[in-house]
């Protein structure tokens, strides 16, 4: 397998990804991005940053970043100083040692748990004696006037967060005209033509319609790249939550200016 650093280097450049982009969508300083790419370990704060930053980085260009902190943990992770420690063997008396004092004690716990159990039952007899029995149909009385009881709660209230929105980057790979519609109805692209390398920013919705002329674009949905086919013929979208693409009817398809 090639090196894990030439690895995120190359499909970085050949997604055509400036550095400082994964920078602002992994929030991880570009220093120890230029690190990752290097293999100097050294420069990051320790092995379990270098794991889970590594493990970002990799999700970021959609490579499996599991198999490249596997790859790391394989080619750079070292035993630790107790596992490096030699191993001694015993002599005969610490063998025979040890044998009488595990012989020891269980016999001196059995002895423990015989006298607790004796104070716990002489305590109990005493309490007995010392407490008057109730009465027989003894109720307990009613709350005075006024006073306001409050109600047993019968389960826990969870806050639940509220869903990430899905994210999309249109980069064109030739001229296109791109339409993108917001959950809300909200145009957040209208009709812009863009040229060979042009992207949009990175949009935000619940959910995207968009239409675009032909199929020279590459689209990041939710930080993974996706491409489509390319095509004469304007082609319609629409982008989940989760990142899942369908396709639209002309019927409802968003409307941009031309």
């Amino acid at each position: 397998m090639p090196d894990i650093g030439a690895t995120l280097r190359e499909e970085r450049m050949r997604a055509r990804i400036d550095i400082t982009e994964i920078e602002a969508q992994t929030k991880i300083r570009a220093k120890y991005l230029r690190a990752l790419e290097n293999e100097e370990w050294d420069l990051l704060p320790g092995p379990t940053y270098v794991k889970t930053f590594l493990r970002t980085y990799a999700d970021a260009l959609g490579l499996d970043g599991r198999m490249l902190v596997e790859e790391y943990k394989l080619r750079h992770e070292r035993l630790s100083d107790v596992d490096l420690q030699p191993i001694s063997p015993r002599s005969t008396r610490d063998r025979a040692r040890e044998r009488r004092h595990r012989s020891r004690f269980p016999r001196l716990g059995i002895v423990a748990i015989v006298v607790v159990a004796l104070v716990a039952a002489l305590y109990a007899l005493g309490q007995d004696a010392d407490e008057d029995p109730a009465p027989t149909g003894a109720r307990t009385p009613p709350p005075a006037a006024g006073t306001a009881t409050t109600p047993a709660t019968t389960g826990t209230t969870t806050t639940r967060s509220a869903p990430q929105p899905a994210r999309l980057r249109i980069t064109a790979t030739g001229p296109v005209t791109v339409c993108v519609q917001a959950a809300d109805g909200r145009l957040l692209v209208n009709g812009r033509t863009l040229q060979y390398g042009q992207a949009t920013e990175t949009l935000r919705s619940r959910r995207f319609r968009l239409v675009l002329s032909n199929g020279q674009v590459r689209m990041r949905v939710n930080g993974r790249v996706r491409q489509i086919p390319e095509s004469a013929t304007p082609l319609g979208y629409q982008i989940s939550r989760t990142g899942k693409i369908t396709g639209l009817e002309p019927a409802d398809r968003p409307r941009c200016r031309a």
